[in-house]
């Protein structure tokens, strides 16, 4: 795809920025061997689990940078993370930020920056939304503050409806704070947007994405989409029939789903990456 000219005088033209790189900051959902490498490559266990993924084979932000040609992906994503800076063993989305903060010090402005967190919040025992929200909040103002333009946020799945709480007895609970999460996510993003007029915010659907996949697996090429493919250390069945890998954790397979998801939510921001987005 030839990338666009802008005609900005007789004398002067630009070509529109490429995006070249990734910056990702997240929990396991994202996390390709953060947690992995440091446990020696003790956690997660491979096999099952592939190459320090939570998941059976590549994780979404992966597949997005192939389908956006980007081969530059810096991921602090990690494993059990929430989206706090509490100086836990285990660094939140805020200390992420905070880190590629100290060492970056300015944030190229044609990355894409990509931030997903919050289950752990509320999996972990938070019961009300503000603070998770307003750490993302807070994690995207201080890359906003260094120069970030171009960020991707995605909304929870409903947390009541994993293998691992489905028939818990918080499972109500969690879909309630699923959607309050997400409800008060879209109108922060919003305001945001409105104070920060250069930031281009694209959000990605991930509970509407799980909702569809639920209530039509076929649609998407799933027979199971309640109940783990792994038993123990094995598969139970195909795993590219399954929604989930274990109890808490999407397939490769749902992976691939949610890069079409997020490259839709990149499109549907008018962020226009200038690089050739191949076939899925």
């Amino acid at each position: 795809m030839s990338a666009a000219i802008v005609y900005q005088s007789p004398f002067i033209i630009s070509l529109p920025k490429v995006m070249k790189q990734l910056y990702v900051f997240g929990d396991s959902l994202s996390d390709t061997g953060t947690v992995f490498r440091a446990t020696g490559g003790m956690y997660p266990s491979d096999p099952p689990y592939f190459q320090g993924r939570y998941s059976n084979g590549l994780v979404w932000v992966e597949y997005l940078a192939n389908r956006l040609s980007i081969e530059h992906v810096n991921n602090a994503a990690c494993g059990g993370a929430t989206t706090a800076n509490d100086g836990s063993m285990v660094p939140g989305l805020l200390a992420q930020v905070q880190a590629f903060k100290q060492k970056q010090r300015q944030a190229d402005n044609e990355a894409l920056y990509i931030l997903w967190a919050g289950a752990n919040d509320y999996l972990q025992g938070v019961n009300d939304t503000t603070r998770p929200v307003a750490n993302i909040v807070e994690a995207i103002a201080t890359l906003s503050s260094l120069g970030a333009q171009r960020i991707l946020v995605a909304n929870l799945p409903d947390l009541g409806h994993l293998p691992a709480t489905r028939f818990s007895g918080n499972s109500s609970l969690l879909s309630r704070l699923s959607e309050a999460h997400n409800v008060a996510l879209r109108r922060a993003l919003k305001q945001l947007q409105q104070q920060h007029s250069h930031l281009q915010i694209a959000a990605m659907d991930a509970y509407k994405l799980y909702e569809e996949a639920i209530a039509q697996p076929a649609a998407f090429g799933f027979a199971q989409v309640t109940q783990a493919c792994l038993a123990g250390t094995r598969p139970a069945g195909n795993p590219e029939q399954f929604l989930f890998w274990d109890s808490i954790h999407p397939t490769t397979a749902a992976h691939r789903h949610l890069a079409e998801a997020a490259l839709t939510a990149i499109k549907a921001a008018g962020i226009q990456p200038t690089g050739p987005i191949l076939l899925a």
